[in-house]
């Protein structure tokens, strides 16, 4: 059995903690995540995969440039620590 999946969502409206919410609402809160996660779960992340902060990482986003209208796209990897977490967890990281 999985203890936890790794995701990627595309939002749709940018409103405030939009994927935090959605996901605790329907019972997957984020990984780490203080106000909205499953408390005894974030200890668990902590002590045995290293978990030091939540697991949510932007790791694309497009958006017209704010002077030209231009499409612009930005990229950056998964950061260390969540691809260790991932390691502890024995799951892939994102392609």
């Amino acid at each position: 059995m999985k203890e936890a999946t790794l995701l990627q969502v595309l939002i749709e409206t940018g409103r405030t903690h939009q994927i935090r919410r959605h996901l605790q609402a329907i019972g997957h809160p984020v990984a780490g995540d203080a106000r909205y996660g499953d408390f005894n779960f974030n200890r668990t992340a902590r002590t045995r995969w290293g978990l030091r902060r939540m697991f949510l990482h932007a790791w694309k986003l497009s958006l017209p440039h704010p002077l030209t209208g231009a499409p612009l796209a930005l990229e950056a990897p998964l950061p260390e620590e969540l691809r260790e977490a991932l390691k502890a967890l024995n799951l892939p990281g994102p392609a």
